[in-house]
């Protein structure tokens, strides 16, 4: 397949380069849609009981969704200032679409107790269509924000989801400015020519394009979070450069032998079926890695695998199409890498494999602790889905939060746990469930259906409130009661990652042991590599627990220490890291084969593997930190979460596990490390996949 795939590259060229460009504009053009129709609305999981009870009560209550206002800044009791707030609340009842809009003079708990402030909530009626509910929106929030105030902040319900869409378009544009440049920088350090280096740069903008297609597709059928633009782009991004840049020293590599056009197109052709094997092998295992996600139930969840995965078959398909047609079309203006003796390249990566491989013992007595010891906050992790403190100080929803927070009593704007009692439900269990807190409230709604909302103190996904979900819980006994709201959301989407997990790290284990399987012929080395990327995964989340959840440098990188990680964090961090590491894993183990296979001996196989493959992992690892370092500006709390968790993750990977961990294991294994059992050799002599040889073994390259 891949010989078939360098060869169309190669013969039509420009015809190649001419349909890539076509998918480019339709990526930044049509794409680029993607950005007005995103949802901050993460934990709801199809199939539990906050789902369902939201489900029936959106069926049988007549209101919609609301925002709030808030004003501040002068005295609330100025006559001018009150004068305009209720003309203002006169002018938003009048909008059509508008349910109710109570008066924050005279409504209790709406006026600040010093005086400062005030909040306008405003409800929409129920069963708008989405076109009618967004002119709504913009005309209230257009009215309220003409209130002549030091002041004014107005978001939430739909309003939030589009705020935050345009937060994320300017994130990804400041990201990509920032990044780009820097990349470019390290990339003409790398190759010592702006041709080469330009390169990867074209795979990574496709790998953009692919991210705002993917997420588009997906935003036709199903809800996509905020915080998935940032992710499927970084990683996009990043992987596009990896790929791109494995191809390229290859290329140099084979560029060595060509001295006509025919010898140029052949090097192209030998640059795929050798590298073109690295980048599909490492695009199926970080494919395969994202398949975990797909066992949950969740939504946001599947989206992001599906999403993501769409993203690095793009990447991988433009490094084998697009950069063969490139090639063929400028390779030739590619200076090629020069010829070193073993003795002169690579000498510090071969240095470490070596002291790794005398003092194996020492080494994994030395490092596996440490890496223990950084993961040792995973143990007491928490996730929550936070709350506006989550967002940059400069979006509107933050601005309004902490306006509410500095004038009104905590806890006030928290979401109630929502109680929803059926027809049938007998009184003394309601009775006994609005006793649960004080100042409960109840409202009748059509069909004989109460509603109960009862008010938790602290945050609104703090212990306090998912423990009163399950108080609820249990008070029903076997009633039609139902309970819903942030905090049952919560509660079930944790039981949800309890349940699933398992599932998932199984499917995810079982599909990297099969693809390292088919690339190695070996049964213990996806077993070692397995081992070793969970102990730098470990570390790499214990790290972001230590900063994010409990407060430890976390104003370093403009986050804050929020108690509890965000929702999405942990399992995005666990399957895109992992599919990261075996990245590298597999970049260096194809250069470990060639060598194995040519000279003979283990030993020696590993130090040549990581000379080989040293720099260009430690390139392609300090590029994609590059990358996720810039997406991390923005921030938002999860993609700083996010963000920090797969930088720390990759770097650990690649250099203390693949340049000490790695061969101090191979040494341990010895001359078993490439054995299988006699049934699975055959299976593997069979259908297994070899990467090929390099055209000139004996001498090795400079990146």
């Amino acid at each position: 397949m891949l010989s078939t795939l360098a060869r169309a590259a190669t013969r039509r060229p420009l015809t190649v380069i001419g349909l890539w460009a076509a998918f480019l504009l339709l990526g930044f053009g049509l794409g680029t849609g993607v950005f007005a129709d995103l949802s901050d609305d993460v934990p709801d999981v199809p199939g539990t009981e906050s789902d369902m009870a939201d489900d029936y009560l959106s069926g049988v209550d007549p209101t919609g969704e609301s925002v709030t206002a808030v004003v501040a800044g002068e005295p609330v009791s100025d006559a001018a200032l009150r004068a305009q707030v209720e003309r203002t609340v006169a002018e938003v009842r009048k909008i059509a679409g508008v349910a109710e809009v109570p008066d924050p003079y005279t409504t209790p708990g709406l006026t600040a107790r010093d005086g400062q402030a005030l909040v306008v909530p405003v409800t929409f009626e129920g069963g708008l269509s989405d076109e009618a509910e967004e002119e709504a929106t913009d005309s209230a929030v257009e009215t309220i924000q003409r209130i002549d105030a030091p002041d004014v902040h107005v978001s939430g319900g739909e309003l939030l989801g589009r705020q935050l869409g345009e937060r994320a378009q300017e994130d990804v544009k400041n990201a990509e400015l920032i990044s780009l440049p820097v990349v470019l920088a390290l990339l003409l350090v790398v190759f010592g020519g702006l041709r080469a280096a330009s390169l990867p740069l074209v795979i990574a903008v496709s790998g953009i394009a692919g991210a705002f297609l993917g997420l588009f597709a997906f935003s036709q059928v199903t809800d996509i979070s905020v915080y998935a633009i940032q992710v499927t782009t970084m990683l996009g991004l990043g992987l596009a450069i990896d790929y791109a840049l494995l191809m390229l020293v290859r290329f140099r590599e084979e560029r060595r032998h060509t001295e006509s056009t025919e010898d140029l197109v052949e090097a192209v052709h030998r640059t795929v079926d050798a590298a073109g094997r690295t980048v599909l092998f490492s695009g199926l295992t970080v494919a395969v890695s994202l398949t975990g996600l797909l066992v949950f139930p969740s939504v946001f969840l599947r989206s992001m695998g599906l999403a993501v995965a769409a993203v690095v078959v793009v990447d991988m398909l433009a490094a084998v199409t697009l950069l063969p047609a490139l090639l063929t079309t400028f390779g030739g203006r590619i200076r090629p890498s020069k010829a070193r003796s073993q003795d002169e390249e690579g000498r510090v990566f071969a240095r470490l494999a070596r002291f790794a491989q005398r003092r194996r013992i020492a080494v994994l007595v030395t490092v596996v602790p440490a890496l223990l010891l950084l993961a040792l906050p995973v143990i007491g992790m928490r996730i929550a889905i936070g709350d506006a403190r989550q967002l940059p100080s400069s979006t509107e929803a933050r601005q309004l939060y902490d306006t509410v927070d500095a004038h009104f009593p905590k806890g006030t704007g928290v979401s109630p746990v929502i109680v929803v009692l059926k027809p049938g439900t007998d009184t003394a269990t309601g009775d006994r469930i609005r006793a649960l807190v004080p100042n409960s409230e109840s409202r009748e709604l059509p069909g004989g259906n109460t509603v109960v909302e009862l008010q938790p103190p602290g945050s609104v996904d703090g212990k306090a409130a998912t423990g009163l979900v399950e108080r609820v819980r249990d008070v029903r006994g076997d009633e039609p009661v139902e309970v819903t709201g942030v905090a049952a959301r919560l509660v079930d989407f944790r039981a949800m990652l309890a349940d699933r997990a398992p599932w998932a790290a199984l499917t995810v284990l079982a599909g990297i042991f099969v693809l390292l399987f088919a690339f190695t012929g070996s049964v213990l080395i996806p077993l070692r590599t397995i081992a070793t990327t969970l102990l730098s995964l470990g570390a790499a989340l214990g790290v972001v627990v230590w900063v994010f959840q409990d407060g430890h440098g976390a104003s370093l990188l403009g986050g804050e220490g929020l108690g509890a990680l965000s929702l999405t964090a942990p399992p995005l961090i666990v399957s895109i890291a992992f599919g990261l590491a075996m990245d590298y894993e597999l970049f260096i183990l194809a250069r470990m084969r060639e060598a194995r296979q040519r000279t003979g001996y283990d030993h020696e196989a590993v130090v040549t593997g990581l000379r080989r493959s040293g720099r260009v992992v430690t390139c392609a690892a300090l590029l994609l930190a590059v990358v996720f370092g810039a997406f991390m500006t923005g921030g938002f709390s999860p993609i700083l979460q996010i963000g920090l968790g797969l930088t720390l993750a990759v770097l650990i990977d690649a250099t203390v596990v693949r340049m000490l961990l790695v061969p101090a294991t191979m040494a341990l294994l010895g001359r078993h490390a490439w054995w299988a059992p006699r049934p699975l050799r055959r299976v593997h002599d069979r259908f297994g996949l070899r990467e090929a040889a390099a055209a000139e073994p004996s001498v090795t390259t400079k990146v």
